[in-house]
Parts: C-alpha cells; structure tokens; sequence
C-alpha cells in the first residue's frame, strides 16, 4: 500500500483537463507526474517495491504510456520490457489480439518472440490507467498467447465506475497505485 503522504503528492501532480477529448470527459494527464522528479520517483519506487520479489521475467507495456513507466521498472528490476503496439506499428512477426471500442474496433500486436525462449516468462503487464479495459484485457491476452504468464496487471489509476478493472480481474489479478480515480 502507497503512503497517504506518497500518494498525495502524486495525486496532486496529476492535471485535470475538462473536456478532453471531448465534453464531459475528465482527462488524467499523467505528462505532469513525468516532470515532477519527486512525484515520479515515489511512484517508481513504490511499483519497484509491490514487484522487486515477485520474480518476474519481464514487464511487458501498453502503447504508449505504458512503456514509460514499463520501461523504467524494467531497468529497476534488471528484466527486459516488451511493448505492446496499436497494430502496423512493431517492425518484425507479431500476433494480435482485437478488442471493442465504444464505436469500432482495435487491435493491438506483440512481437512472436517477445519473450524469446523463456517457457511460462512471468510478466507485469503495465499502463497508466484503466477504464473500459478493452486494451489491458487485449494486451494480457496476447501475453498468454505468446507463451507468458500475465502475473498481475498494473495501474496508476483506475477508473472503476467504467468497470475495466473488474473484467480483467476475472482474467488476472489488478492492482492500481492511486486506486479509483
């Protein structure tokens, strides 16, 4: 669990953009936790924390804030990352996974050997939050079909009122730093 005085710093680094992208809509612009060293540092060191022991193989990201953060717990732990990308976007063999969006569909794509020979490779799979989880279920899919083990899903924030967070659960355990956003 995140410190109260922790997680109040990094709350309040987070801007809120009414209306973006479009009425109605509370933006989370995380860029402002990128730019505050502090509030950045405590959120790494907590994530770096909750997964120092859980022995994983790799931390695997979502397109694309998911790789920033994914990127540098990779670093912190000494595992390698494995972005995962809207489709047409990562240069070698992928596999993809479809998923509904609130008026079409997506699609997002992993390399065949992401997690080149490691049988079962225990994985993080990161991002920065969670709302319908259309794409984290996707991406956590795509894990499994590429020969991992998703071990938990991990999240700045969550937006549970739109129920994402409870859908991935069923598929793997959820975790979220801030909790409800």
């Amino acid at each position: 669990m995140i410190k109260p005085e922790d997680k109040k710093i990094i709350v309040d680094a987070i801007r809120e953009i009414p209306d973006f992208p479009k009425p109605g809509i509370v933006f989370k612009d995380i860029s402002t936790i990128l730019n505050d060293a502090q509030a950045f540092g405590l959120l790494m060191d907590h994530i770096h924390d909750r997964y120092k022991d859980m022995k994983l193989d790799f931390i695997a990201g979502i397109d694309a804030r998911g790789f920033i953060f994914g990127a540098a717990l990779a670093r912190d732990l000494g595992i390698g990352f494995v972005p995962i990308r809207k489709k047409g976007k990562l240069p070698y063999t992928t596999i993809s996974e479809k998923y509904a969006l609130e008026y079409g569909v997506d699609e997002v794509e992993i390399h065949i050997d992401a997690f080149r020979d490691v049988k079962e490779a225990r994985v993080l799979l990161i991002d920065d939050l969670i709302a319908t989880g259309g794409t984290a279920y996707a991406a956590a899919n795509l894990i499994e079909k590429s020969g991992g083990k998703c071990i938990e899903a991990c999240f700045i924030m969550d937006l549970a009122f739109l129920g994402g967070s409870e859908k991935l659960s069923k598929f793997t355990p959820v975790y979220s730093v801030l909790g409800e956003a």
